[in-house]
């Protein structure tokens, strides 16, 4: 939006310098040319500058947006990294904590076999 605002004032701006600066010309270039041919010319001239000007503008827009594109893309790329190294700890702690988890549950089992092995021999 702002590319275009800066395209129209540049475009606008051109044509106003193209009439300012319609004296400035050489004398054989208008020689023989009524004040609508030279004005004509003016305005051609006005036109070749400000589609240079948007060509220019246009390749800028085009490579800043080539650049937020990479620019998100390495964000992207960063976030992923950020996520797989995120799931890893989670699934060490994970593990971690089955692990103990079953040595208890092992614990207990054999604290339950012991004690049913006393009360057999208590009989």
């Amino acid at each position: 939006m702002t590319t275009i605002t800066t395209l129209g004032k540049t475009a606008a701006a051109v044509l106003v310098m193209a009439a300012l600066l319609g004296g400035c010309q050489k004398k054989e270039d208008t020689v023989g040319a009524g004040p609508a041919e030279t004005a004509g010319r003016q305005i051609d001239q006005a036109s070749e500058r400000a589609g240079a000007e948007m060509k220019q503008a246009s390749r800028e827009a085009d490579q800043k947006m080539t650049e937020a594109g990479h620019k998100m893309d390495q964000a992207a790329k960063e976030t992923g990294a950020k996520l797989d190294r995120a799931a890893d700890t989670a699934g060490a702690k994970l593990n971690q904590a089955t692990d103990a988890a079953g040595r208890k549950l092992e614990q207990a089992g054999e604290n339950m076999q012991q004690k049913a092995a006393e009360r057999e021999a208590g009989k």
